[in-house]
């Protein structure tokens, strides 16, 4: 039998592989099929896997967790080496979690889910059930760190105009000229998940070579329509890896030291596109019941 196909099969002893290895999930909020918007990931510490239940660590983002609502439906990520598993499971309720230093982490319960599903080659993620839309992002090797300051002003001023107006996001977008810091050429990415320190990006094949290791860039999100205009944020490439397409899987951490204000307004956006899409999923409840 196929490795593959035997961990689909023992999915559970897999889950508890990984939590005892201290390895990590990710997890998303649930969307419904044909909304609009994309898909935030996260990716989180597995600290057990019981008989009807995990419990993970509470996802975070630039070092400030992020509240999800007791109920919240999630989709589940499991990657073993260049394959990758989804499932579907739901917040039980914050916990706590006696951690290896011995003191007690804060933790998020979730359900067992009732089976996994492989995902394809062509389509990682991508299931019968669900599918992922991931963010994209703008990247640019950043040639003066302090010129991130006036650049990260900048955004913020353009996100609270476009909200402050109730602009939709093209208008904020394509209207609002881009202050960019001192940076190289720009080349393309995807949010592959967000961490209470940092963010994964992949970047094609044919713009891998631009991404490299211990150097610092300045990263546009695209989170519309929950943010009605790209997030700013500074970051370090500081691991990277090619996958089996050939395409490079980069561990970026947040680099707030330039300008420490911009910090609070990164994890309030965050927060303002977590509790937009948990909106929507009560919304859809309500109207089902």
């Amino acid at each position: 039998m196929p490795a593959s196909r035997s961990r689909t099969d023992r999915w559970r002893d897999c889950l508890e592989q990984i939590a005892g290895r201290g390895g990590g999930v990710e997890l998303t909020l649930e969307r419904e099929g044909g909304e609009p918007g994309t898909d935030l990931l996260w990716r989180v510490r597995l600290l057990s896997a019981g008989a009807d239940h995990l419990i993970c660590e509470q996802p975070a983002a630039a070092g400030a967790q992020v509240a999800l609502r007791e109920g919240a439906r999630l989709v589940g990520v499991m990657s073993i080496g260049q394959n990758r598993w989804m499932f579907h499971t739901r917040v039980v309720g914050p916990t706590t979690f006696r951690g290896r230093t011995g003191r007690d982490e804060v933790a998020v319960r979730l359900s067992m889910p009732e089976g996994v599903e492989r995902c394809s080659r062509r389509g990682f993620y991508r299931i019968s059930t669900a599918e992922l839309r991931l963010p994209s992002v703008d990247v640019w090797p950043l040639l003066e760190p302090s010129s991130v300051v006036a650049a990260e002003i900048a955004n913020k001023g353009q996100i609270l105009a476009a909200l402050d107006a109730q602009l939709g996001a093209s208008a904020a977008s394509d209207d609002a000229p881009v202050v960019l810091p001192e940076v190289g050429p720009r080349f393309g990415a995807h949010l592959v998940n967000v961490s209470g320190g940092g963010m994964g990006i992949m970047v094609s094949k044919e713009e891998a070579s631009a991404a490299e290791e211990l150097r610092l860039y300045w990263l546009r999100m695209d989170l519309r329509p929950y943010i009605p205009a790209p997030l700013a944020v500074t970051g370090k490439i500081v691991h990277r890896h090619i996958d089996s397409s050939m395409s490079a899987y980069c561990g970026v951490q947040f680099e707030f030291g330039f300008h420490a204000a911009h910090r609070p307004f990164v994890v309030e956006q965050v927060n303002r596109a977590v509790a937009q899409i948990q909106q929507a999923q009560l919304e859809r409840s309500h109207k089902a019941a």
